[in-house]
């Protein structure tokens, strides 16, 4: 599942342009203006997407800091998936000190120990800073974007099932139960169709004009037929007709190409660092000793 949301006291639109940073910092020069917008699109709705997943999870929030955002999912299955946080780029010294502490201490107060600490790839002070306190690489993703007057094929001929949540994460093949209390108009849900079965699916969430795809996956025995590349294509059409103007996605290394070849374009990698396990695994039986007591 891919993870990807705005509590009263702060704008997403603005929490986004902070977390986004220097462009500068990001390997994106006056050149490249277009892509640090589509970076700061892709982050706003991002957040705002994991905002409608956290008013479907038990006790969960987004908690904006300082220099970071962290979605917190104390609850399962929610647990396992939605932990994490996005740390602002080019933070001086003193910043990058006080986002992580921050960040520690939101999902310490919730009792989650394991969650990931997202970073541009460029911020390599953060990406120091991060794995002198033992934090270490977990996943890796690609930010891409693009305006969709780039479309680059027609609308592809694809057999569409009931746009159903539960069949949705049983093509995903993730927890049936993840996000049980979501409204069913919260997502743009398409669930596509092959030899009579439903094999392909992924959601979209729009946010200020720009369309967030995530999500996209197919079951193992219709893999490489194209069927992930059509229906990503349908979304995007879709979101054009409902007038945004750009999408984003993160990609996996196996799904570069394909969002490429649709006319997403690479804004860099998100590294994914998580905190020491042998240090979360202590915090976690403390808890439960004292809880016990």
């Amino acid at each position: 599942m891919a993870r990807s949301a705005a509590r009263p006291g702060a704008t997403v639109t603005d929490t986004a342009t902070d977390l986004k940073g220097d462009s500068r910092a990001l390997d994106l020069s006056a050149a490249a203006s277009s892509d640090a917008n589509l970076y700061r699109r892709g982050v706003a709705t991002l957040l705002a997407a994991w905002d409608q997943y956290a008013h479907a999870s038990e006790g969960a929030a987004v908690h904006r800091l300082a220099g970071v955002a962290a979605a917190v999912f104390p609850t399962e299955p929610e647990r396992g998936v939605y932990n994490n946080a996005i740390l602002k780029c080019a933070l001086p010294a003193s910043g990058r000190e006080e986002a992580i502490v921050a960040m520690e201490a939101a999902y310490a107060n919730a009792g989650v120990t394991r969650y990931a600490a997202w970073v541009h790839e460029t911020d390599r002070r953060l990406r120091s800073d991060l794995e002198r306190r033992g934090y270490t690489l977990d996943e890796v993703t690609r930010a891409m974007g693009m305006a969709l007057d780039d479309i680059r094929a027609p609308r592809p001929e694809l057999e569409l099932g009931p746009a159903d949540w539960s069949e949705h994460l049983r093509i995903a093949e993730v927890n049936p139960g993840l996000l049980s209390g979501l409204g069913a108009d919260a997502f743009h849900v398409l669930v596509g169709r092959a030899r009579g079965e439903n094999v392909v699916t992924g959601i979209a969430f729009d946010f200020d004009a720009d369309c967030g795809i995530y999500n996209v996956g197919t079951l193992a025995p219709a893999r490489r037929r194209g069927l992930g590349t059509a229906l990503t294509l349908m979304h995007l059409h879709d979101a054009l007709a409902r007038e945004c103007q750009t999408a984003s996605i993160q990609a996996t290394s196996m799904a570069e190409r394909l969002y490429a070849a649709v006319g997403f374009r690479d804004l860099g990698r998100i590294l994914e660092y998580v905190p020491p396990q042998r240090d979360a695994a202590h915090r976690e039986s403390t808890r439960g000793a004292i809880a016990a007591r």
